[in-house]
């Protein structure tokens, strides 16, 4: 189950960047944002509450989502959106990648989990195959002003992506499965996201025709009602070190798909970065124990 749930989420969020690529025109990034986590929130809503699967929160479990909302539907677009204007994809791809390391030493400090080497030695190897698949884009890149500036803002969109994952981990502890507080923690994030553009000035305009309408429609059920359910989900199961190995993956992906839709070339260095992409993931889940081994069976 955990190995469907983690290629499921790779596959989708690998191709969400052609969704957000038909999205640019009319429609402010934002907002488009705004629609999309807000949409999403009242489909999981509807679907829990045709179900009767909504589960019950004290004060302390929305609290928990608002902050959740903050870090992973609001804040940390904001910073990744903002960072694409000085530095480019392929470097933000490179910092987001250290996701998997910042999880690692985030669930020591807050749970008290012990760091797997073959975790930290799969995350920096995926992070070197990262840097080689991006060469041609990070080796144009001078140490400016412009360049630091996009830097620190991808890395605070990694920290709080972090962030939101160990909130996640701290509900599924609790009890509480990620499809109720998705549902809570994406209103509430789009909610802040729609604050932030009301007082930005950004205006809420539509575009009604069948690319935006489409493009809108794949981010809101598979890139977020399905997506982020399976992967903070695998989140509770796997670890949140290990689940955002996904994080490396997502470009690999998207990367293939570019070969097929826009001609892109692979290069000696970028199957060689393919080759420590994939050499990381095996790290990644190596077992190490008895103990790690048995659950990890369970994910075929």
């Amino acid at each position: 189950m955990n190995l469907s749930l983690y290629l499921l989420t790779v596959l989708i969020w690998g191709t969400t960047w052609i969704a957000l690529k038909l999205q640019l025109g009319v429609v402010a990034i934002p907002v488009s944002i705004v629609y999309r986590f807000a949409l999403a929130g009242l489909i999981l809503f509807a679907f829990l509450l045709l179900t009767r699967r909504l589960q019950p929160m004290n004060r302390r479990g929305h609290q928990i989502c608002l902050a959740q909302g903050l870090c992973l539907f609001c804040v940390n677009f904001i910073c990744f959106l903002s960072a694409s204007q000085w530095i480019a994809s392929g470097l933000i791809a490179v910092v987001f990648s250290t996701a998997t390391l910042w999880n690692a030493l985030n669930a020591r400090i807050f749970f008290a989990q012990k760091i797997a080497s073959n975790v930290l030695a799969g995350g920096a190897l995926g992070l070197f195959g990262l840097g080689l698949l991006f060469w041609p884009e990070l080796s144009h890149h001078t140490a400016s002003r412009e360049t630091l500036y996009g830097l620190g803002l991808a890395l605070l969109g990694t920290l709080c992506f972090s962030a939101g994952n160990m909130l996640s981990s701290m509900q599924q502890k609790a009890g509480l499965k990620p499809l109720t507080t998705n549902a809570w923690g994406m209103v509430y994030g789009a909610a802040m996201l729609a604050l932030f553009c009301v007082i930005s000035g950004v205006p809420f305009s539509m575009e009604w025709n069948a690319r935006y309408i489409g493009s809108l429609l794949y981010l809101v059920i598979p890139g977020s009602v399905i997506a982020f359910t399976a992967y903070l989900t695998l989140v509770g199961r796997m670890g949140p070190e290990r689940a955002a190995y996904c994080t490396v993956l997502f470009p690999l992906v998207a990367l293939n798909v570019s070969a097929v839709a826009e001609g892109y070339q692979w290069t000696a260095p970028a199957l060689l970065g393919l080759v420590a992409v994939m050499a990381g993931n095996v790290l990644v889940f190596r077992k190490p124990r008895a103990k790690f081994a048995s659950g990890l069976s369970r994910t075929v």
